[in-house]
């Protein structure tokens, strides 16, 4: 009898130390899982808005576009470069940016780094014909302190160039003409470029629906006068928040597919849509012929 209950507590005891032993495996899997899965999200490039940090800033913010040679009989190459550096290294900065040839995408390019106070982005591109090119980037930084607690900064710059590529004169380029002849082909690169942008906006405002007399008209290529300067009827504090969360959405929904394509892009520049209500805010633009609309809607602390 006693033989039997030896074995019976036996049994149990085996049976408890079993079950203890699925539970520890279990909780260890989770945990392994959890700790793969936050470092997967770590790894992944991202633009996070957090609240603006009142210490930290920029040293220096700059977005250039460079004629730099003649390449070939009907070529040229041009120089694109983004860079930004803080006052000191940060948890993690991006920066991003977007170059637009008579209002069409030519390019986009972003870098993200851990740890670091300086991002430096280059690119050259071997281009043709007279046009406008226009660029912007944005500059960020995640900073991580003591409790867990994440601001972040950011800042906005951009850059435009006019090149001159005719058969009837030499190659030339301007940033602000200075002669009658810079002047006349100022002139007619802007308007080819907005016409171009006013038909291929107008078709979205149709496809959607969109009372344009609600809203503020900004191209994205303009989007960098507001770091400097507040919608209407909101503060700058407030303006920085739209623009940084508009700028999260801008990297996840229309920079990141068009940086990791496998083929080129056919965009225009997107056209940002300010509520004049102040209660939210649209992006309207096309990818491949699909078009799409992103809405943002505003959201204050009292």
């Amino acid at each position: 009898m006693q033989h039997r209950m030896y074995e019976t507590s036996m049994l149990k005891g085996r049976g408890l130390m079993k079950k203890w032993s699925i539970i520890i495996v279990i909780v260890a899997l989770t945990s392994f899982f959890t700790f793969v899965y936050i470092i997967g999200l770590q790894s992944k490039p991202a633009i996070t808005y957090f609240p603006i940090d009142e210490e930290l800033s920029f040293t220096a913010a700059e977005t250039d576009l460079q004629l730099l040679t003649e390449k070939g009989k009907d070529d040229y190459e041009i120089m694109w470069k983004a860079s930004s550096t803080t006052e000191i290294p940060v948890y993690l900065r991006q920066d991003v940016s977007l170059l637009f040839d008579n209002g069409r995408l030519r390019g986009a390019v972003s870098k993200w780094i851990q740890d670091t106070d300086a991002i430096h982005l280059k690119k050259m591109l071997t281009l043709e014909d007279s046009s406008l090119y226009e660029a912007i980037s944005f500059h960020h930084g995640e900073i991580h302190k003591q409790g867990n607690q994440i601001n972040s900064i950011q800042q906005m710059s951009s850059d435009h160039l006019y090149v001159i590529d005719s058969p009837a004169a030499t190659l030339d380029s301007f940033k602000t003409p200075s002669t009658r002849y810079e002047k006349e082909w100022k002139v007619l690169l802007d308007r080819a470029s907005m016409q171009q942008l006013t038909y291929y906006w107008n078709t979205l405002f149709d496809y959607f629906s969109i009372d344009e007399k609600a809203y503020y008209h900004v191209p994205l290529t303009d989007l960098d006068k507001f770091k400097n300067q507040a919608l209407s009827g909101l503060t700058q504090a407030q303006t920085d928040k739209v623009i940084g969360q508009l700028w999260e959405g801008l990297y996840k929904n229309y920079l990141l597919p068009i940086v990791n394509a496998e083929k080129v892009v056919d965009s225009y520049i997107p056209i940002i849509l300010f509520d004049k209500q102040n209660k939210h805010l649209l992006v309207l633009y096309e990818v491949n012929g699909k078009k799409e609309k992103l809405i943002q809607n505003y959201s204050f602390s009292q």
